[in-house]
């Protein structure tokens, strides 16, 4: 599982960094988290406003630093 967070590197996008590393140790998975600064990237993946989530090339959130749990339940979704 590759999981990307799309943004600048703000605080915002930091937060959802952490939370995504807190979900996935809760449910004992591993992923490579890969951090996507370029805007050139990640307006390749339709994205406008960041912070946003994409598990394995999908899109599951944009715009808003999800919660830990909100992260483990997409997790879940992703497989």
């Amino acid at each position: 599982m590759i999981i990307k967070v799309l943004g600048s590197g703000c605080r915002k996008c930091i937060e959802l960094a952490d939370n995504t590393r807190k979900a996935l140790a809760a449910r004992g998975q591993q992923a490579d988290i890969v951090k996507v600064t370029d805007f050139v990237d990640i307006a390749a993946y339709g994205v406008m406003s960041t912070p946003a989530l994409v598990i394995d090339e999908k899109v599951v959130s944009a715009g808003k630093v999800l919660s830990e749990h909100e992260i483990g339940e997409l997790l879940g979704k992703a497989g």
